[in-house]
């Protein structure tokens, strides 16, 4: 390999360090919070991208009360910049002339009447950049690389910033040295997390030798943590399944994790009841919907757990009874005794496989979803019936073919943010097919249909249910993981019922912080005696979790990169946690990219140095 080489950046440092510069040209510290639209556009703008009001609008919704470090890197990876050639796209369309050169009036006519309409005076700052010749034209293609090397000069000169910054730079890669290469500024891009877990260990290593030498503070403040997994392939004990479990007591219900827009994921939650005392076989699974056997679905390789606590009035009554750890095949599993009662379940994975899609995954083409009869009427597609199907069998929690008030408004509240009432549900049934005062399938159909027909055909809202359960344009499930959790005892019958969705996010993590802390040691972060790192080893997830019980806030640098067949639930190989003080945060899962293979978790926690 050479030196030149050795010292080249990975994509994923590039990129970090290009998020880093932008947000740090705005704000003091990468721990602070954009709190406001117009911050996001300040920050977007310093990343050399030039957001629409559509664009900022999208990231930044009526809900929105602030976005961090970590949100502001997602977006980036979902906003492209924009090309030259795009731009001089969009200019021959106002090239009336075909000669390459615009008029004054015409550009201002068209950034003032029609898409996003700008003001007089956003007219008058763009035509700024402009060149106008004697008879009152501008060059197109010029104005054009202006627009583009105006956006270009924000970033280079963020990074040029961060350079300068001795601070900084250490802020950004904890007290490791290190300068990209001037090409790196505009050319750089994001790796994705198989590509950088596939790459060759060795010479990795001896690339961060050369390009990172370790200062004496990072020694003394690192903590390193390295596993070698075997491959599931190699792993025995797996829990058994009990024998004559077809004569024990059954229940089950079904679930959906759904990435949302700010990546976070959420899910149903349950309560299962336990009338006596009995042995118990818990599983969780990823649960498969096609209708096209030789194309298997893309999320039955997510990452299912679920977390049993008992069911107290509040979180601190609420105490972790068990989980599923052992895996067999898709299944995830626990074996063992309950003691009569009511238990709170919830559903978990991990984030490594489920993850917020990029931008082009819904927008790049489009299936059709209706067309007109021969008498003129909108249809369904046959596409988008099937996928309706799905959905309909997504939302059939109890699996009996129908679709009761409270199943039919998770979906409502789902993809409108509102509920069903009585007095609705009666004129549906009135309208659609309907047993035993629930929609069945074909009457799903038909209400889906009438939305459709009293929009003459436009599919627009037909986009907004499909996306928010999931589906990209060519109705690919790639935002949502299906799941059954299924409940056997063997002396008594069970019961589950299901909660709202996202009902119990702090349990959650509640149960997921204590599922860490009880099963291995702390190990304290070096130079701080009130920092402790735990780090969870199970048979087929890794996970950490920072306790600061300091009475100051703590940022930890962590560093993944001599990991090998992994990915994280972070995306990125190199990045900062803030813990506030007195706290404790989960800080990533980790999962193998291939389980056939073994897998290296290889982790160095740094501290970073107040700022």
């Amino acid at each position: 390999m050479s030196s030149q080489e050795s010292t080249r950046p990975s994509d994923d440092e590039v990129f970090y360090m290009q998020c880093r510069a932008a947000y740090l040209a705005v704000f003091r510290s990468s721990l602070s919070n954009i709190s406001s639209k117009q911050q996001l556009c300040r920050v977007l703008q310093q990343a050399g991208r030039n957001p629409s009001h559509a664009i900022l609008n999208k990231y930044w919704t009526s809900r929105t009360s602030k976005l961090n470090f970590d949100d502001f890197c997602e977006i980036l990876k979902c906003e492209r910049k924009t090309e030259e050639a795009e731009l001089m796209r969009a200019f021959r369309k106002l090239d009336v002339n075909c000669d390459g050169y615009i008029t004054h009036s015409v550009l201002e006519k068209a950034l003032t009447s029609s898409g996003e309409k700008m003001t007089a005076e956003e007219v008058n700052a763009v035509c700024s950049l402009a060149e106008i010749n004697k008879d009152g034209k501008l060059d197109c293609a010029e104005f054009c690389r202006q627009l583009v090397s105006t956006a270009e000069q924000c970033q280079t000169a963020a990074l040029e910033k961060l350079e300068a910054d001795a601070k900084l730079k250490r802020q950004n890669f904890g007290s490791q040295l290190y300068s990209p290469p001037k090409s790196s500024v505009a050319s750089a891009s994001s790796a994705s997390p198989a590509q950088h877990g596939e790459s060759d260990s060795t010479a990795k290593k001896d690339s961060q030798s050369s390009s990172h030498p370790p200062s004496a503070r990072s020694r003394r403040s690192s903590l390193s943590n390295s596993v070698t997994m075997a491959s599931s392939s190699s792993k025995a004990g797996k829990v058994q399944e009990p024998s004559g479990l077809q004569d024990w007591h059954h229940c089950f219900m079904k679930g959906c994790f759904f990435v949302d827009d700010n990546s976070s994921i959420s899910s149903l939650q349950y309560h299962l009841h336990i009338p006596q005392k009995t042995s118990v076989y818990l599983t969780i699974q990823p649960l498969s919907l096609s209708h096209r056997p030789d194309k298997p679905p893309a999320w039955m390789n997510v990452d299912t757990a679920v977390f049993v606590m008992t069911a107290g009035e509040t979180k601190e009554d609420s105490a972790l009874v068990c989980f599923t750890e052992s895996k067999d095949k898709e299944k995830y599993v626990w074996k063992g005794e309950l003691n009569a009662g009511t238990y709170r379940l919830l559903p978990f994975t991990s984030g490594c496989r489920l993850k917020k899609q990029n931008k082009s995954s819904f927008s790049d083409k489009s299936v059709k979803l209706v067309y007109k009869t021969d008498t003129g009427e909108p249809d369904l597609t046959s596409e988008l019936r099937e996928v309706l199907s799905e959905i309909f069998e997504m939302i059939d929690l109890d699996g009996n073919g129908l679709l009761s008030l409270d199943e039919y408004n998770l979906f409502e509240l789902r993809t409108s943010g509102e509920k069903c009432d009585r007095d609705a549900w009666a004129v549906c049934k009135e309208n659609f097919d309907m047993r035993k005062n629930q929609l069945t399938r074909q009457g799903f159909m038909e209400l889906n249909l009438m939305e459709a027909t009293e929009k003459d055909g436009d599919p627009t809202d037909l986009w907004v249910t499909l996306e928010s359960m999931g589906y990209n344009h060519m109705l690919e499930l790639v935002e949502a993981c299906p799941f059954q959790i299924d409940v056997h005892c063997e002396g008594t019958q069970p019961s589950m019922q299901p909660l709202c969705l996202d009902s119990g996010t702090k349990l959650l993590n509640q149960a997921l912080q204590k599922s860490i802390t009880s099963r291995f040691g702390a190990k304290a972060l070096r130079g701080h005696d009130n920092v402790f790192i735990y780090t969870y080893r199970g048979d087929h997830r890794i996970s950490s979790l920072i306790v600061n019980k300091a009475n100051q806030k703590v940022t930890v640098h962590v560093n993944n990169e001599q990991s090998r067949n992994w990915c994280s639930s972070r995306g990125m190989a190199v990045f900062a946690v803030e813990v506030p003080a007195r706290t404790k945060m989960v800080c990533q899962h980790v999962l193998p990219i291939n389980e056939k293979q073994e897998w290296v978790y290889n982790c160095v926690e740094t501290s970073l140095p107040s700022t």
